[in-house]
């Protein structure tokens, strides 16, 4: 039986009730699925409670403290150390609510007595599942907290977005999110989780660009316990965590082949199997996939799957340039300012007239409104002056000019200046991409005295998190300086 992720607090998890005296916990499961709508699971001792909770996922522990051998306390420490993060209720029949006290010190949810009614008991299940609920809800909040740029803009372009939007949130069909990088392709999909019947669900964001090749598989799907070496304890996977939420799949244009094949197979019979399992999970989650690529064209190359494609771009959004929303410029500016200035603890201050003209005056190819952050927010750090002024903006801006496009490619396809790999034409197209970002990286790396921000800002990236996971997916160590 696989629980769900996200689950009305009335039904749909999975309970596992730990306990050496085997007809009682039979009848607490067979209760608690017929009173509260959940599925059950038994384990007749500590170890064996302990086994199925790494090799399964359980959403909530009803747990015996006097047992032999393994007892409720040794589980819960066990628990602890294994990061085996489930809500546990201890019970008793003994009525020492001393040691249930000291229970709850160890990290249970809660305790109850033998003898309460099971309608007690399905009440404390239900409370359980809540709080997992609002942690994971507040978890999200306070990731979304961290985004220092909405939806703002009052330009043509972002009139027709918000009104592309609104037209498609509430349709269950996948969307494709189009746009150059630092558009804010990931504000457009939560936007679109937002304004649909999904809202209160979970949206689930899963960079493919930024994850190792060998364990996409188990981000994605999940994985059983043993499925590959260091699977210690199963986990669920993005589709499983997003449950009938919105699974946002970003940079899906660099998943791997095998990768898309089975994602195809997702959407179209709408189950999946967890890496290293058996059991076909149903989904339910909508998809909406970004890219800065044109999926068009690496269909017609053979680097991205057309039947995939069409799955994918039922329904499309392109976000607008900032180049293209250039009466934006000072929206964006001004909000910045406030935002950026209370999260890293200064006064807030106006833009003169002078600094945003100068900002309006930008291309900024390079990386959008991702970049103008950038650039507010070294212009606060810059000066403790009473307004950001247009000494204020960084020189390494240039003089306005646009920023140059990516070097062009020789007649072999590979971007000027960059060495060839050996044998590159005798090597796959998967080994050529994968040794032209290691090229990429690496010059920019030794270009930047391999300062992991400044390289990161150098490349576009959102920040130096995102270098180091595109580092450690490429493999790259300082030795290869």
């Amino acid at each position: 039986m696989t629980a769900r992720s996200r689950r009305t607090p009335a039904s749909g998890g999975l309970v596992l009730i730990i306990d050496d005296v085997r007809p009682l916990a039979e009848q607490y499961a067979y209760d608690i699925a017929r009173l509260g709508g959940f599925n059950t699971r038994v384990a007749p001792g500590g170890a064996e409670g302990l086994d199925f909770l790494t090799r399964e996922v359980a959403d909530c522990v009803i747990l015996d403290l006097e047992m032999p051998g393994l007892d409720g306390f040794d589980v819960l420490r066990a628990m602890e150390h294994r990061e085996i993060d489930v809500p546990v209720i201890v019970y008793t029949g003994t009525g020492d609510f001393d040691r249930c006290v000291e229970a709850v010190r160890l990290g249970a949810f809660s305790f109850i007595d033998k003898s309460e009614p099971m309608e007690r008991v399905v009440h404390e299940v239900r409370l359980a599942l809540r709080q997992t609920d609002l942690r994971e809800r507040l978890d999200e909040l306070e990731e979304r907290s961290q985004e220092e740029s909405p939806l703002i803009g009052e330009s043509a372009a972002m009139v027709r977005l918000r009104g592309e939007i609104a037209r498609v949130a509430d349709i269950p069909s996948p969307v494709l999110v189009l746009g150059e990088s630092g558009t804010g392709k990931e504000l457009v999909a939560r936007e679109l989780h937002r304004q649909s019947r999904r809202r209160d669900e979970a949206f689930v964001a899963v960079n493919c660009g930024g994850i190792s090749e060998g364990l996409v598989d188990s981000d994605l799907f999940g994985h059983d316990r043993g499925a590959f070496t260091g699977a210690v304890k199963a986990r669920r996977g993005a589709f499983e965590r997003a449950n009938s939420g919105t699974l946002f799949l970003d940079e899906i244009g660099e998943l791997p082949g095998p990768v898309q094949a089975r994602l195809l197979r997702v959407l179209e019979g709408g189950e999946m199997v967890r890496v290293g399992g058996e059991q076909p999970i149903t989904v339910g989650a909508r998809i909406v996939a970004a890219t800065h690529r044109d999926l068009d064209a690496e269909a017609a190359r053979g680097s991205f799957r057309e039947d995939l494609l069409f799955r994918l771009n039922v329904h499309v959004i392109r976000v607008p340039p900032l180049r293209e929303r250039g009466h934006d410029i000072d929206l964006l500016a001004r909000h910045f300012a406030v935002s950026l200035a209370t999260h890293l603890g200064r006064p807030a201050r106006p833009v003169t007239e002078t600094a945003l003209a100068e900002l309006r005056a930008r291309g900024w190819e390079r990386n959008n409104v991702r970049e103008l952050r950038n650039t507010v927010e070294r212009m606060i750090i810059a000066s403790d002056a009473p307004v950001l002024d247009l000494g204020h903006v960084p020189a390494d801006l240039g003089s306005g000019t646009p920023v140059p496009a990516d070097p062009p490619a020789n007649s072999t396809g590979w971007p000027a200046g960059l060495p060839l790999p050996a044998d590159t034409a005798d090597a796959s197209f998967q080994d050529q991409k994968r040794a032209a970002e290691r090229a990429i990286v690496l010059r920019a790396l030794d270009g930047n005295d391999w300062k992991i921000g400044r390289t990161a800002r150098a490349l576009g990236l959102a920040d130096h998190s995102s270098l180091i996971k595109i580092m450690n997916r490429l493999e790259i160590r300082r030795a290869d300086g």
